[in-house]
């Protein structure tokens, strides 16, 4: 079995999101709209999405900015020993409970400096495809967000981990219909930004 991606540790944490703190040089491994998942004890999970990725600054990048040459030696060493976290924003989607998932919100969040790993296919597969997208009410909950393009994002990366990809996201854009039905401006947005996904093929996108 591979071992798990660790994305990094969560700084800050409530019920239906956290924030996760990572070095740069781990910025390979997680990315926008990417499914990730906070174990905890006897098998208890809560997975959440990545939207957002924000690089603060700090007292040193200030100056650098401004500074009129700065060497790609001075440029990797900021990025590669740099103190100041990458922050991910996580919307929580759901948990894992006796060994059961649901698309609600948890319990209780995970705790400051618990480890975040970054799902895999077959997890993605797992919690995307346990009952009825139950998990989407979250995403189109968040406030003053571009949940058209999280959503765009969210399906790029889910759709390649299920065996009939195709299925899958038709049945996840009605999904998204009947709970836009009443919200129309919202709707349209989302199936522009949703445009472009439905007619790439998901080999295509696992190139890219």
């Amino acid at each position: 079995m591979a071992q798990a991606l660790e994305v990094g540790r969560v700084l800050s944490a409530g019920t239906s999101a956290f924030v996760v703190g990572c070095r740069v040089n781990q910025l390979e491994t997680p990315s926008f709209g990417a499914l990730v998942r906070a174990p905890l004890e006897s098998g208890y999970q809560v997975y959440g999405l990545i939207h957002d990725i924000r690089i603060q600054d700090d007292g040193l990048v200030r100056q650098l900015v401004t500074a009129e040459q700065v060497s790609d030696e001075v440029v990797r060493d900021n990025r590669e020993r740099r103190i100041v976290p990458v922050e991910l924003s996580v919307a929580v989607l759901g948990c894992e409970v006796g060994g059961k998932i649901r698309h609600h919100l948890p319990p209780r969040p995970p705790l400051s400096l618990d480890l975040i790993y970054l799902c895999d296919l077959a997890e993605v597969q797992r919690f995307t495809g346990a009952g009825h997208f139950g998990y989407l009410r979250h995403l189109l909950r968040l406030q003053d967000l571009p949940v058209g393009e999280i959503l765009a994002a969210h399906i790029r990366h889910a759709r390649s981990a299920h065996p009939d990809p195709h299925a899958w996201t038709e049945a996840a854009v009605k999904e998204l219909i009947t709970l836009l039905r009443d919200d129309y401006p919202t709707l349209t947005s989302v199936l522009g930004a949703l445009d472009p996904i439905l007619a790439a093929s998901p080999l295509d996108e696992l190139d890219t």
